[in-house]
This record gives C-alpha cells, sequence and structure tokens, in this order.
C-alpha cells in the first residue's frame, strides 16, 4: 500500500478529490453565510461544482508533482537539469522530465480515452440496431453520444502529443524538449481534465452534442459545465505543447538539420503546433463564456440580452476545424514517413510535401464558416467559405500525389505498419472525396446533420489519424521496449479493422441520404433503415473485436515479443541508427546531418554521420 501511495498519479487523484470537496464547501459555505439556498439538485450547487472542479483540477497537479520544480527554483533551490526517474513501470505513473517517458503517458492515456469513447458509441449503436427505444432513456443517449464525441476528441489530441513528443526530439537529434519541466505539465494537467469531463456523466450528463451550441447548453443540466471546464483545462495542455514543441524544433535540431532536411513528420508536428497554439484558445474561450452566461447571468449569447448564439458557432468553429488538421496532419507526416522506408525509393517531391503541411494549416483557418452553411448567418458569406473550403484540397492532394508517385514502381514490403499506412491512404481518400459535398453549398444544404457527415467524419478521423497512429506504434514500438509486437496478430487486427471500418462508414453515408438524421435516438421504421443500422452496429463491433487484438498484442508484446535490439526497418532515420530501446539521453554522440532524408535506393547516398560514419 505505501508504494502505490508513493506513486505521483495515486497523489494526484488523492489531491483532486480533496481539492475538489474543498473548493465545493468553500462556495456552499459563502452561500450559506449570503443567504442564498445551499442547496440544489445536487449536494452542492452549480457554482460549487464548478469552482470544485477547477480547484480539484489545480491540487491534482500540485498533488502529483508537477508544480514542485517551479516552487523551489522560485525559492532560490536548485533543481537539477536531468532528474533518475525510478526503474521499472514506476516511472509511468509520476512526473519524469524524459520527453520518451512523457510521449508514452500520452499515448497510453489516449488509449485509454479512446476504448472509453469507443465503449460509449457501442452501448449508444446497440440502441440503434433497431428502431424503436430499446433499453436506454433519451437523456442517457444523448450524454454518451456526446461524450463519445469529445472524449474520442481529446484522446486523439492526446495521441497526437504523444507522437509528436515521443518521436520529434529523437528525428531533429536533440536530447530532449526545449522546456522539460513544462512538457511534464502539459501532460499532467491532461489526467484531471479527462476526470472532469467523464465526470458529466454522473451530475445529470448534458444533450448538446459535442459542439455544445447555445441556447441549449445554457439550459442543460450541471454535467454541461463539467464538459465546458474538462475542455478548457485540456485545451491549455495542447496550446503549452505546441509552443513547447515549435520552440524545440527551432532551437535544438542537429548539426547540418537544415530546414529542408528534416524529416517530414518534423514538418507536420511543427503545422500542428502552429494551429494548438494559436486556435486553441477560441474553442475555451466559446466555452468559458457560455459557463459566465450560465454562472453570473450574463448575455453573450442570448438576443433577450443583445446577445447572438450565432457568435458562438463561429469562435467554436474558428478553432474546431484547424482541430481536424490538429489531429490528421501527425498522421500525414506518419504516412510520409513510413512510406519510403517500406518502398525503398525516395519519398517523391519531399519539398512539396513538406510545405503542404503548413499550406493546410494556413487555409484551415479560412473555411470554418461551411459548418454554419444552415445556421441562419448571412448568406454573401456562403459563397467566399465554400471556394475556401474546396481549396484546402489543393495542398492535401500534394499529399496524395506524392504517395502514389512515392509507390508507383516501388519495390513494396507489407509488414504491419506497411498495411496501416495502406489503409490509411485508402480510407483518408474516401473521407476527402465525400467531403466536396458537405463543403458546397447546394449540396450541403441537403446533407447538413444527416449521418452522411457521420460517415465522412469518421473516414477523415481514422484515416488520418488512427490508421496512421496503429501504424505509429507498431513501427516504433520496438524502439521504445526492443521487442516487437506480432506480424500474425497485427495482420489480424488490420484485416478485421480495415473492412469492417468501410463497411460502417459507407453504410453511414448510405441511410444519411435515406434521410437518418445524426444525433438522434430513434428513426421511423418506415424509412426501412432497420437492416443497415443493424449492419453498421455489428462493425462497429468488429472493429472493437480488432482493438481487442491489438491491445493483447500490444501489452503481450513487452515483454514477450520477439526480440529486435538493432535497426528492424533498414531505416536512413536517427533513431534507428542507435541500440534499441533508445538510451536516456537518446545520442551519446551528437551527429551532423549531410544529405537528405529519404534518399532511399540510390547507392552512396548518405542522411547523417556519428563521428565521421556515414549512415
Amino acid at each position: 500500500m505505501k508504494k502505490i501511495l508513493s506513486l505521483g498519479l495515486v497523489r494526484g487523484l488523492l489531491w483532486q478529490i480533496a481539492g475538489t470537496a474543498a473548493g465545493a464547501l468553500l462556495v456552499t459555505g459563502i452561500r450559506a453565510l449570503m443567504g442564498l439556498n445551499p442547496w440544489g439538485s445536487f449536494l452542492f450547487t452549480e457554482p460549487a461544482w464548478v469552482v470544485g472542479a477547477l480547484t480539484g483540477v489545480i491540487a491534482f497537479v500540485w498533488g502529483v508533482g508537477a508544480l514542485t520544480d517551479w516552487f523551489k527554483w522560485a525559492l532560490g533551490e536548485e533543481t537539477p537539469e536531468h532528474r533518475e526517474d525510478p526503474p521499472g513501470w514506476e516511472k509511468y505513473f509520476g512526473v519524469s522530465l524524459d520527453h520518451k517517458v512523457i510521449g508514452i503517458q500520452y499515448t497510453v492515456t489516449a488509449i485509454l480515452l479512446l476504448l472509453v469513447g469507443g465503449l460509449f458509441a457501442l452501448i449508444f449503436r446497440l440502441e440503434l440496431a433497431a428502431s424503436g427505444m430499446q433499453f436506454i432513456s433519451l437523456q442517457l443517449y444523448n450524454t454518451l453520444m456526446s461524450l463519445h464525441g469529445m472524449v474520442m476528441i481529446v484522446g486523439i489530441l492526446l495521441g497526437v502529443a504523444g507522437v509528436m513528443n515521443y518521436l520529434v526530439p529523437m528525428l531533429i537529434g536533440a536530447h530532449d524538449m526545449a522546456f522539460p519541466r513544462l512538457n511534464a505539465f502539459s501532460y499532467w494537467i491532461a489526467p484531471p481534465a479527462a476526470i472532469v469531463l467523464l465526470s458529466s456523466l454522473a451530475l445529470g450528463g448534458f444533450d448538446t452534442g459535442w459542439t455544445g451550441y447555445p441556447p441549449l447548453s445554457t439550459r442543460s443540466p450541471v454535467g454541461i459545465q463539467m464538459f465546458f471546464i474538462g475542455v478548457w483545462v485540456a485545451g491549455w495542455s495542447s496550446i503549452l505543447g505546441g509552443l513547447n514543441l515549435i520552440a524545440t524544433v527551432m532551437r535544438l535540431r542537429a548539426k547540418g538539420m537544415t530546414a529542408f532536411r528534416m524529416p517530414i513528420l518534423v514538418w507536420a508536428s511543427v503545422a500542428t503546433s502552429l494551429i494548438s497554439l494559436t486556435a486553441t484558445q477560441l474553442i475555451g474561450l466559446s466555452f468559458q463564456l457560455v459557463m459566465f452566461q450560465r454562472l453570473l447571468g450574463m448575455g453573450f449569447f442570448d438576443p433577450a440580452k443583445g446577445g447572438n448564439p450565432i457568435l458562438f458557432q463561429h469562435l467554436f468553429w474558428f478553432y474546431s476545424h484547424p482541430a481536424v488538421y490538429v489531429f490528421i496532419l501527425p498522421g500525414l507526416g506518419v504516412v510520409s514517413e513510413l512510406l519510403p522506408v517500406f518502398v525503398r525509393k525516395p519519398l517523391f517531391g519531399y519539398r512539396w510535401v513538406a510545405m503542404s503541411s503548413l499550406g493546410i494549416a494556413l487555409v484551415g483557418f479560412l473555411v470554418w464558416a461551411h459548418h454554419m452553411f444552415t445556421s441562419g448567418m448571412n448568406e454573401y458569406l456562403r459563397v467566399p467559405f465554400m471556394y475556401s473550403t474546396l481549396l484546402v484540397a489543393v495542398p492535401t492532394g500534394v499529399k496524395f500525389f506524392s504517395w502514389v508517385a512515392t509507390l508507383w514502381k516501388g519495390k513494396i514490403e507489407t509488414p504491419t505498419p506497411m498495411l496501416f499506412v495502406l489503409g490509411a491512404i485508402v480510407v483518408f481518400l474516401m473521407g476527402g472525396l465525400s467531403g466536396p459535398p458537405n463543403g458546397v453549398v447546394t449540396t450541403d444544404l441537403h446533407l447538413h446533420d444527416t449521418y452522411f457527415v457521420v460517415g465522412h467524419f469518421h473516414d477523415t478521423m481514422f484515416g488520418g489519424y488512427i490508421f496512421p497512429f496503429f501504424a505509429a506504434i507498431y513501427y516504433w514500438f520496438p524502439k521504445a521496449t526492443g521487442r516487437r509486437m506480432s506480424e500474425k496478430l497485427g495482420k489480424l487486427h488490420f484485416w478485421l479493422l480495415f473492412p469492417s471500418f468501410l463497411v460502417m462508414t459507407f453504410l453511414m453515408m448510405r441511410v444519411g441520404l435515406l434521410g437518418m438524421r445524426r444525433r438522434i435516438a430513434d428513426y421511423d421504421p418506415a424509412l426501412g433503415l432497420d437492416f443497415w443500422h443493424l449492419l453498421i452496429t455489428i462493425s462497429a463491433f468488429l472493429i472493437a473485436a480488432s482493438v481487442l487484438v491489438f491491445l493483447y498484442n500490444f501489452f503481450r508484446s513487452i515483454k514477450h515479443g520477439e526480440p529486435a535490439p538493432g535497426n528492424i526497418w533498414r531505416s536512413r532515420s536517427p533513431e534507428w541508427q542507435v541500440p534499441s530501446p533508445m538510451p536516456v539521453h537518446n545520442y551519446e554522440e551528437a551527429f551532423e546531418v549531410v544529405g537528405e532524408p529519404y534518399d532511399y535506393g540510390l547507392p552512396g547516398s548518405t542522411y547523417i554521420r556519428f563521428n565521421g560514419k556515414s549512415h
């Protein structure tokens, strides 16, 4: 028990419980002294729960130890540049300054959240398998559907941070991130944010969908406030992580690594971080304003008080559409990173692919209002946003043409990571082809808020993030553990997931075209959709089965996987030129970049040089 209580995560959770109770009791006491009724529909009133949630997050971060070094520094005490982590698994449950440990913490937390979000989806998919209400209430359906969306989004954000944290310093030859303590803090505010978000289930839930639109969100139960606070706090993790990564790439690249000698994944990570740093504030602001409207009676989005509910949508989507590229740019970077390795050819159009990531990030800020064609905004805005939406296909198309040209006449090998890369290309293409109907005014007016949009969005997210995420785990797992995941189980995972997912999303788009609205718990049996919904539900459970195969493979391989200490993929990338698992400080000796990163198959080509020895 003493060993368990010594873990930073356990201390943080205990502090969060105590901090939440203290904050809520403080507000309850103040309200009692003011003569206000401290009792509502729950033990505490809404203001008490809001303040309690915020003080709980602060208490968690303090209890886990993420602020300790900064307070020591403020008091004039010395803090070491590097700290030795405890051996074994314990280091993953406390504050570490090692970017590799933090990257794994992010990744495992992301997997847990994705499993929770996926479980919510399975529950309400069972409800939708047949018309009529089966076994859950309308309120629970709305809450699970809403939480599925936001929990998956937060999970993907943390997964993106995990990939970038673990890989970017190694890819540029750095020993760590530019600000290791800020890196640790950026991670450790995410777990309490996720806990607050999930606590909305116990506080009445909410029925707004993952967007939280007013006026519905101003009338929902207290659970909506936990939703707002959880996302607001998680946003800080994204902002601070983006700042840290940009500083790392700007200042800590290896000798000779000019901008156009950086790996493509680094370019994608920089573009992602620019979006995180500059746009995340907008979703935080939109949610914060609704919180204030509920707590303080302000009228930001209340027309009766001079407010405008359409303003919320502008603030929300100004972040939330670029956020799609926060999810997919690192995934597309993984595809471009791995493709030359398994095709044994140079990446076609490297510079164009590099710049296309920045192009996607830039144009992504100019398309947000295509989500609002049916909202009642000024009609003269529709056409400019339609054109800007179609324009984003240009830099995205650059990547597709590069991938096809790289594959052309290549010596293609298909181990598990490559299967997921090819799957990502196909699925993301389906997302890209189904996107323009949602971005063109005439068709979007009919398709908006139908299941066609749900199918399109899942194609985009799985093709742009989930498939590349699995590819990255299978590819870099030996670098983290020194062992290789089972190829047989990996291919079973892929061949269960890939066809099931295609069936699910194609049928989602089909039922959308037949009139199925999204975010509803029931549908008219006269529409004839029962059979198609049953197939969608079966496909969803097959996807879940494939994930169970992955989890078994993942945890089994940590101890029992085939040893893989060397460069098993014959990669030119610097991290594969040193033994696996990666040494604590990455590179015992600095290397110099002397060539191009993707010149596979070209005789005599060299990318990096350690002490005069070329690789």
